[in-house]
């Protein structure tokens, strides 16, 4: 049985490869070891994947943002090997799983849209480069993070179409201090402000919307995957929520610049399952 984790701030993925080639999956709250405790991850486990286990794990693929550094990836490493006392573990950065479940083992640009955003350049077994994502202050560009500040930003400034506002100001009625609170002293300003994507997505006829979330992608490709010297004879990939539900916008913008976009999944877990399958005879 092999082990798939595909873990995020806020969803935790598992699929479960049984030795007879059928797939589960299960679900749970997100773990960033930057910003919580392994408690919460064991918490996790415990609840949610453990109950599922019902035969030997013998490989754990864990994909997560947050495993940059050498102490992060040994928090998690040390969890998962307490209840998988008989299985390799292998630890790798979230951006990695996605070039992985997009690109397979071909070579590619791999990207990652949601309330944030990265990408890299990947030869088929390894990431090659990576233009640096700076989060959602500095950088970001095309996230939903990015796109949802843009938007209440012109939203308290009065710099959008007035019958939107007024429809925003009905679904939302915040005023600009609870905004900027929200924003400056509550924990997860970043997918406080990705959260009016679903707003955005459902006015996106609206001229406002559309030239917002087509600038956003726009300034994505010419600030990340323009710097990749092979983006014009490789295919580029994405996954994540943002590139999904907006993937008509971004396939145009790819197109308006010359760049092949291939595949746009929501989530990279169902093709991280189909990477690893090759992994049971192994």
């Amino acid at each position: 049985m092999i082990l798939i984790a595909d873990s995020g701030g806020s969803k935790l993925d598992w699929r479960i490869l049984h030795s007879d080639g059928r797939i589960d999956q299960v679900n749970g709250p997100g773990f960033n070891p930057y910003y919580q405790p392994a408690s919460d991850l064991q918490k996790s486990l415990e609840e949610n994947l453990l109950p599922q286990i019902l035969e030997p794990v013998t490989k754990v693929f864990f994909y997560g943002a947050g495993v940059s550094s050498p102490d992060n990836q040994k928090i998690v490493e040390q969890v998962l090997v307490k209840y998988f006392k008989q299985a390799s573990v292998e630890i790798n950065l979230d951006l990695l799983g996605a070039a992985r479940s997009l690109c397979g083992d071909e070579e590619g640009i791999a990207c990652i849209l949601g309330t944030g955003s990265n990408s890299c350049s990947y030869d088929g077994r390894t990431i090659t480069k990576n233009v640096a994502s700076l989060g959602w202050i500095l950088g970001d560009e095309g996230s939903g993070a990015y796109m949802g500040k843009r938007f209440i930003k012109d939203y308290i400034r009065k710099e959008m179409p007035e019958r939107l506002a007024e429809q925003f100001k009905a679904r939302f009625p915040l005023n600009r201090e609870e905004i900027l609170s929200k924003v400056y002293q509550h924990d997860k300003p970043a997918a406080f402000l990705g959260s009016f994507t679903k707003f955005i997505f459902q006015h996106l006829k609206d001229p406002y919307c559309y030239q917002l979330v087509y600038s956003g992608f726009k300034e994505f490709f010419e600030k990340n995957i323009m710097q990749y010297d092979n983006h014009k004879n490789v295919k580029v990939h994405f996954t994540g929520g943002v590139a999904f539900y907006f993937s008509n916008v971004l396939r145009q913008v790819a197109n308006d610049m010359g760049i092949s976009v291939k595949n746009i999944a929501e989530t990279p877990i169902a093709g991280l399952a189909l990477f690893h399958k090759k992994d049971l005879n192994n």
